[in-house]
């Protein structure tokens, strides 16, 4: 299933050539690819990674694990897990991981954009958080959360816990641990 398809010029040996970038959700032949890939990206460290504990507690939200394909071929890919915090229900994005030798085509910002606009489809959903750079996920509409005041499973840095929603104040709203959704 396709979600997105998009053209990204990309300088080839031959001259220019137009490269399609597509977005479609994760299946069970890309478990083994995804593994590699984010063994590349994020090295043994990845399972203590405040992400992977969060993923690890509450599980992924099937319909929120995507895969970015450049030419048919996966390059990036994304997952979302389902969480609360202050009452309220949101996302948890993480982890983004891009093939090192696939950067800068746009595959992770498509991959974000489209799972932040499913989950904000989502019943319920107030937020999407995630801990990263600000200076990817700001053009992204991704904002700051007062620091430390959102309890993660592990060691994040403060500064780089950001958040996407509907409501302009939600980076001033959330505060407590990160739990699991409430229905």
């Amino acid at each position: 299933m396709t979600f997105n398809t998009i053209a990204t010029p990309m300088l080839a040996e031959s001259g220019q050539k137009s490269l399609h970038l597509a977005v479609r959700g994760e299946n069970e032949h890309d478990q083994t690819w995804i593994e590699n890939l984010h063994g590349r990206c994020f090295g043994p460290g990845r399972f203590a990674r405040a992400a992977f504990r969060i993923r690890e507690r509450f599980g992924v939200d099937e319909q929120l694990c995507l895969v970015a394909e450049l030419d048919n071929q996966p390059v990036a890919n994304v997952k979302m897990s389902a969480i609360n915090v202050s009452g309220l229900n949101g996302y948890l994005l993480g982890p983004l991981a891009t093939d090192p030798l696939k950067r800068k085509l746009g595959a992770g910002k498509l991959l974000v954009s489209e799972v932040v606009a499913k989950a904000f489809e989502v019943p319920g959903c107030e937020f999407v958080l995630l801990v990263g750079d600000a200076s990817y996920y700001a053009p992204l509409g991704f904002g700051p959360t007062l620091p430390e005041r959102i309890e993660f499973p592990a060691p994040v840095d403060p500064a780089r816990v950001l958040v996407a929603a509907k409501d302009d104040s939600m980076g001033k709203r959330l505060n407590g641990p990160i739990a699991k959704w409430v229905d």
